[in-house]
């Protein structure tokens, strides 16, 4: 049984996307996992495990894959967190016909929860040089469509 914590809205995913999602610490727990190694900002090596954001994405029927072109190449997915810190990624950068890289939704380092100060969640982007866009405390997703 869950506690009423892990029911509660951990992330929201709304915008321009068919499903609005809000997705409890269960929810997110169901998703498949993965595990990636990086540099930390620190340039220690760390796993980070978590959930593909791509995975996310496509539960709530943002176009990923096939449905990837044409007026949809200008989606962008808006990610926040709860001090009003946001970031614009383009939806291609999740998608894995655009890219090798996984941007995680991680929520474990080296194996244990995220501490206070990073999480609960966290997004993680390997190869960027500056951790600008690893948001800390990431509470939602708004697919947008630039105009």
């Amino acid at each position: 049984m869950f506690s009423q914590a892990s029911r509660a809205v951990a992330l929201r995913v709304a915008g321009d996307v068919p499903n609005h999602l809000d997705l409890s610490f269960a929810d997110i727990a169901a998703f498949h996992r993965q595990t990636i190694s990086v540099t930390d900002e620190k340039g220690n090596r760390v796993e980070y495990g978590g959930v593909p954001v791509a995975e996310v994405l496509e539960k709530a029927g943002a176009p990923l894959g096939k449905e990837l072109k044409g007026p949809n190449m200008a989606l962008g997915v808006l990610a926040r967190a709860p001090d009003g810190y946001r970031v614009l990624f383009s939806l291609t950068e999740f998608d894995p016909a655009f890219s090798d890289r996984v941007i995680l939704l991680a929520d474990r380092r080296n194996g244990k929860p995220l501490d206070i100060r990073e999480g609960p969640l966290r997004i993680v982007v390997p190869g960027d040089k500056r951790h600008a866009r690893w948001i800390r405390g990431v509470i939602g997703f708004e697919v947008v469509r630039v105009r």
